[in-house]
């Protein structure tokens, strides 16, 4: 996802379930207007929601905003461009795991084929 040379100034994601916008935004060096809107503009962003519409992140929320603030901030990307971008990824890291169910299906049939044969 990110590369961590790039990422220097930012602070190691500490190994916990959940982090407040608070957190996000220190562990990101954005600021939690800013997350809200991302969320508005990155459906694949979405915080938990819990009481009082407070929104915990997840890790992987916290790497997705990493990427998504390299790619505006680093790399000028438009949020439309960044939203094509991590469009493509998902898009190519589904098809990726669509090939493997397929291979694994057809390895499985291959078995059950010889099975039948003997």
């Amino acid at each position: 996802m990110l590369d961590q040379g790039h990422n220097n100034e930012l602070p190691v994601i500490p190994a916990k379930r959940y982090f407040t916008i608070g957190e996000v935004s220190e562990l990101c060096g954005v600021k939690p207007h800013v997350l809200r809107y991302w969320e508005q503009e990155f459906t694949s962003l979405k915080p938990v929601k819990r009481r009082g519409n407070r929104r915990y992140y997840q890790r992987h929320d916290v790497l997705m905003i990493r990427q998504i603030r390299s790619l505006l901030y680093e790399q000028g990307f438009t949020i439309t461009g960044a939203r094509q971008r991590l469009g493509g990824e998902q898009v190519r890291r589904e098809s990726n795991i669509s090939q493997q169910i397929v291979r694994q299906v057809r390895m499985e049939l291959e078995e059950v084929l010889l099975i039948l044969r003997h």
